[in-house]
């Protein structure tokens, strides 16, 4: 998995925030039990250009933890079977990997956050990782039944990777 990642925070909570990044995100992909390898962009920025975009984008005026921008629409949510058909548009044409999209994680909220819930900031950095990823590949938590199978997915693919609140 490729994971093009900038920290425009200038935050690193003491932790190797990079490879972090991409060992949550190779285990959320494995446990979704994705066939192909994936790229993905995670930016991590601040409260104030968070709200810029979450205003621009969603049309929300205030700051949040998380965006997510799915390079495609999932007609059934973690299922990659419409992939075969989908052609090569959702593949990056230098190296065949899956294009999932964009994450943007507000470093201010991450550390809030953390504080707020009582556990780590490593435990909510991937938290964050692991549900904006489940965004990208059509998860959503719109009803109390996706909220429920996202928020199960979400401690699963943690618990498997060893953190916990």
């Amino acid at each position: 998995m490729t994971v093009i990642f900038e920290n425009e925070s200038g935050r690193d909570f003491g932790l190797p925030l990079e490879s972090l990044a991409q060992e949550i995100l190779e285990a959320a992909m494995d446990y979704v039990k994705c066939p192909y390898e994936a790229q993905v962009s995670l930016l991590m920025t601040d409260d104030d250009e968070i709200h810029r975009l979450n205003l621009l984008h969603r049309r929300i005026d205030r700051p949040t933890d998380v965006l997510s921008f799915p390079a495609l629409d999932y007609p059934v949510p973690g299922s990659f079977e419409f992939l075969e058909e989908e052609g090569a548009d959702a593949f990056d044409p230098d190296t065949g990997e899956l294009l999932l999209g964009d994450i943007v994680l507000s470093a201010d909220k991450i550390s809030q956050q953390a504080e707020s819930y009582g556990h780590s900031v490593k435990r909510e950095y991937a938290f964050l990782i692991a549900h904006s990823l489940l965004h990208l590949i059509g998860y959503d938590h719109a009803t109390s039944e996706e909220a429920g199978e996202m928020e199960t997915l979400q401690e699963e693919i943690l618990a498997q990777m060893k953190i916990s609140r």
